[in-house]
């Protein structure tokens, strides 16, 4: 009977494991994960759940009984130390070793660390949502280092618990190297007027005891420092096997690794994509919810070509907004709309190569086949 062995329980390998059941299959499934919570969610841990709009159970992917009713022995608190990829073996922290006929790694993204010996949150687990939670909700000045989605997205949060906020950003505006200027100024705007500190074009050069160093020599000083400077991709136990790593683990439009038998999908796959025809990685929730389920049917020897256009959403305020495609590379922008609601278009050479919908819905299919024809804009696109 075939064992196949998922390392990473967050919401891809949760997801793929799911999926082996559902497509029939009978044999051994492995679910092994470093942290000792059960496979959550990650979005509500800077929105809803942060802000406590929603109740914890929500957060978790599976109830805690469906892994025993569907046979999927899970192994939480348990780090996979080594990959042997000859022998098809995983070593885990304690010694023990698993075989495995096929293997999936989804062992997700950690955050980026900021130099200097003060000290930092950052927002990765559960647990971290839940300490600042507790943090927010006792007031004082939050001072958040990067106004990317994370940055913004807590500064949000910490507005809406009383907080004094301030956002440190070295680019000319929020979002800037995703969106650019133009979207990324309705985002600084939105801030603004919610009582946010918004200090652009100056970086944080060093947190040390007495407060954040800015680049202009100014210190700032807070109850809580903060930092939403991106994610890493956790390709070691990867490299260290062997398996071809760039930016994140390399692997072809099925979601195979370099190794034939060896899968990976989510925040840590650099994968082929067919639509773009190019090596893209993707952090986002929807390429976990969408990835894990692709890598396992392609472990099964299914024809899988994942190609889906990448797609992400935000509440920040009185923002809601989805996000479809990949700016890099545009040359226009085309805003049709007015105030918060509103369809932004990334265009290059004419074609539309992104799009976004604030507070407009049932929007986003059309967005997709939009950016998937490959065509230009038509009439400037439908009328919001």
């Amino acid at each position: 009977m075939a064992t196949f062995v998922i390392v990473g329980a967050g919401l891809a390998g949760a997801k793929a494991a799911q999926t082996l059941r559902e497509e029939g299959f009978d044999g051994e499934v492995m679910l092994i994960g470093a942290e000792n919570e059960r496979p959550y969610e990650r979005p509500p841990l800077s929105k809803s759940y942060l802000q406590d709009k929603s109740e914890r159970e929500k957060i978790f992917v599976h109830p805690p009984e469906w892994y025993a009713d569907n046979a999927v022995d899970l192994l939480l608190g348990t780090a996979v130390t080594e990959i042997d990829l000859d022998g098809h073996q995983v070593t885990l922290a304690d010694g023990a070793r698993r075989p495995y006929d096929k293997l999936l790694i989804a062992t997700g993204a950690r955050p980026r660390r900021l130099p200097g010996a003060g000290p930092v949150r950052y927002l990765r687990t559960v647990g971290d949502s839940e300490a600042l939670k507790e943090r927010f909700a006792r007031g004082g000045k939050v001072l958040i280092i990067g106004a990317g989605w994370i940055g913004l997205e807590t500064a949000a949060a910490a507005r809406a618990a009383g907080c004094e906020v301030t956002v440190v950003e070295p680019e000319p505006t929020p979002l800037f190297r995703v969106v650019g200027p133009e979207v990324g100024k309705v985002f600084a705007d939105v801030h603004r007027r919610h009582g946010v500190d918004l200090r652009l074009g100056v970086a944080a050069d060093e947190v040390t005891d007495d407060g954040v160093r800015l680049g202009t020599g100014e210190v700032l000083t807070a109850d809580l420092v903060l930092a939403g400077i991106g994610a890493a991709p956790d390709v070691e136990l990867a490299r260290r096997a062997g398996l071809e790593v760039r930016e994140g683990i390399v692997t072809d439009a099925a979601l195979r690794t370099s190794h034939p038998d060896v899968h990976a999908a989510g925040d840590v796959a650099e994968s082929y994509n067919p639509l773009y025809d190019r090596w893209i990685r993707v952090e986002h929730w929807a390429n976990a919810l969408n990835g894990g389920p692709a890598a396992a049917r392609s472990m099964l020897g299914q024809d899988v070509v994942y190609d889906r256009v990448p797609y992400f959403y935000t509440d920040q305020f009185e923002i809601g907004m989805e996000f479809s495609g990949d700016t890099r590379g545009y040359d226009e922008v085309f805003i049709k709309g007015k105030d918060l609601e509103f369809i932004a278009y990334w265009l290059r050479q004419g074609t539309v190569i992104a799009g976004m919908n604030v507070n407009i819905w049932d929007v986003v299919g059309d967005i997709q086949n939009l950016i998937r024809s490959g065509g230009p804009l038509p009439e400037r696109g439908p009328t919001p």
